[in-house]
């Protein structure tokens, strides 16, 4: 199967070899250094500012999500949360859940977020904002620059999902003033799901140490101190972690810009190519790392069935009301040029056998 899904995504041959083999004990120095190795990285990645810390979870993403709103966020925070999609309405519902006060700044799907969207906002006692980079449900992109000033402006806490984001779009924390910064393994990073990344810096490491999160498994105080050993408190994705050692590694080998580039060039390349299908780009402000494609009444559900079983190729279905509309094609993992050849060929040969009409099973 050829996968332009969001996630999990394609992984390159040396990835999956390593996941073929045995997996190691852990508790040895060998792995703490990998683990002391892959925070260094995947800081330096993120451009985060002296004296911020990484921390490894098992779980998806949004174990990351969650594991940031209860250890930075309490009783006395009043937060803004960007909900323009199914992730940005996840953070609602976290923050719902534990029980943050909070006002949804709710847009229109695939619209892009304007400096109007915020002015209201301004100077009503918010304490922190929450959004997701890339809203990967409607393959948008917000405009983090836009972001930072409005939250230097107010004094807000900056916690950004940067799961579909991070590799894709350029981001440096230090530079967007981000407190929090969350990823996850099965994205732009390409390795299989199960760890979720937290890039801390000293003013979420403050709140971390002063808040006391009603969770064992999520509390980060014990994530970090164990971290300082290059260890986890519980038994880890071990065999994950080790995977993503290796792929920060080759980053690190070819650059941060040659990856970002590289995902970019993808995407324009795929953008170029379905001129002339009946489909239009979704979002406003499209991310790097997905186009989301509206079908009018064309069924997107259908598109992605017909491509699954008759062509070996997977694309991202939607849900919701957009699950007949509007499906995406990703553009990270270990994809390449040809490989956007082959999907566009693809739909072209449905195209011509009339699969891509209104009412077409």
């Amino acid at each position: 199967m050829l996968n332009f899904t969001v996630g999990p995504v394609q992984s390159d041959e040396s990835i999956c070899a390593l996941g073929a083999n045995q997996v190691p004990y852990f508790r040895t120095p060998e792995f703490s250094q990998v683990m002391l190795e892959n925070e260094r990285l995947f800081l330096k990645f993120a451009g985060a500012p002296e004296g911020s810390r990484a921390v490894f979870l098992t779980g998806s993403g949004t174990a990351g999500m969650e594991a940031a709103v209860m250890n930075t966020l309490d009783a006395s925070d009043k937060a803004i949360v960007v909900d323009g999609g199914s992730f940005g309405h996840r953070f609602v519902k976290l923050l719902e859940v534990h029980g943050i006060d909070h006002t949804a700044l709710t847009l229109e799907a695939g619209s892009a977020l304007t400096k109007e969207d915020l002015a209201p906002f301004a100077g009503a006692g918010y304490t922190a904002l929450l959004i997701n980079l890339c809203e990967t449900s409607t393959g948008v992109a917000y405009d983090l620059g836009m972001v930072t000033d409005f939250c230097r402006r107010e004094g807000l806490f900056l916690i950004v999902d940067a799961v579909s984001a991070f590799l894709t779009e350029a981001i440096d924390m230090a530079c967007a003033d981000a407190d929090v910064l969350i990823t996850g393994s099965q994205k732009a990073l390409a390795v299989p799901p199960g760890i979720s990344v937290l890039a801390l810096a000293p003013s979420a490491l403050r709140r971390v140490q002063r808040i006391d999160p009603r969770c064992m498994y999520f509390d980060l105080k014990d994530a970090l101190k164990n971290g300082e050993r290059g260890q986890t408190p519980f038994t880890p994705a071990v065999g994950i972690l080790l995977q993503i050692n290796k792929r920060l590694r080759q980053i690190d080998e070819m650059g941060v810009q040659a990856e970002l580039d590289r995902v970019a060039a993808l995407a324009a390349d795929f953008r170029s190519r379905i001129e002339g299908l009946p489909f239009t780009i979704f979002p406003q402000a499209p991310a790097n790392a997905v186009t989301a494609l509206y079908t009018g009444d064309i069924s997107a559900k259908a598109i992605f069935t017909e491509l699954k079983d008759n062509y070996g190729i997977w694309v991202c279905p939607n849900g919701g009301d957009m699950a007949e509309t509007v499906f995406r094609v990703g553009h990270i993992g270990a994809l390449t040029v040809a490989d956007n050849e082959a999907l566009v060929a693809a739909l072209l040969d449905m195209q011509s056998r009339g699969l891509l009409e209104p009412g077409a099973n």
